[in-house]
């Protein structure tokens, strides 16, 4: 049994992707860098100080970059938060963590303020031990400053511990911490892409790793 599980939030435990996609989709448009949505969420899952040098060059950057981000937490929170949902059985999942003695930890490149909302949305505030978001780490994912801070807050060794994300930039993070990492594809992308990127193992959803909690890493998972 591995002693902590270090959980991402948007687009593993809450719907989310498409939403941040459509808000870093407008705040682009204003500085006339056209983007679709596809394209965006694609790279939902780092933090704006890594998401924003893909499309912005980098003489450019100094002007824009605080504004931009600036802006689109704005429209974020104007236009699109309400509409954030949580995945099936989140909660339920996270039980089942307290249950077996896993300690948990929140590990995402979200603000702090954000993921304590996210939180509440997931009915999973009275569960969580530690939390860990892009206040506390000087990079954000796929650098593993969020993971390394997780680690840190919990006192575990990677090698006692699994990460549970969505996308690559979660693996590659937790892989640069030394910790291993269980998949889920409802940010979008595919059970192959996040084998490629490094999972150890990738379930449809949350609900289907809480079915299979018995065969899964969580419970077959030791030090290297």
């Amino acid at each position: 049994m591995v002693e902590a599980i270090l959980s991402d939030i948007d687009g593993t435990l809450v719907e989310s992707n498409w939403l941040h996609a459509a808000a870093w989709r407008d705040a682009f448009a204003v500085i006339d860098i056209p983007l679709d949505i596809e394209t965006l969420r694609k790279q939902i899952g780092k933090g704006g100080d890594q998401l924003i040098p893909v499309f912005v060059p980098w003489w450019k950057r100094p002007m824009v970059e605080e504004p931009l981000k600036t802006y689109r937490s704005f429209l974020f929170h104007q236009d699109y938060f309400a509409q954030v949902k949580p995945f099936p059985r989140v909660r339920d999942l996270f039980l089942r963590f307290k249950q077996s003695g896993i300690r948990t930890a929140l590990a995402s490149s979200t603000d702090k303020a954000d993921l304590d909302t996210y939180m509440k949305i997931a009915n999973i505030s009275d569960l969580i031990d530690e939390t860990t978001s892009a206040d506390d780490a000087a990079r954000s994912k796929p650098h593993p400053d969020i993971f390394s801070a997780s680690l840190h807050k919990l006192h575990a060794k990677p090698t006692s511990v699994l990460a549970l994300g969505d996308t690559p930039y979660d693996a590659e993070s937790a892989g640069k911490a030394g910790i291993r990492t269980i998949g889920v594809t409802t940010g979008g992308w595919s059970r192959q892409e996040l084998l490629d990127a490094g999972c150890i193992e990738v379930y449809q959803d949350v609900a289907e790793l809480l079915e299979r909690f018995d065969q899964s890493a969580l419970t077959h998972y030791g030090p290297r």
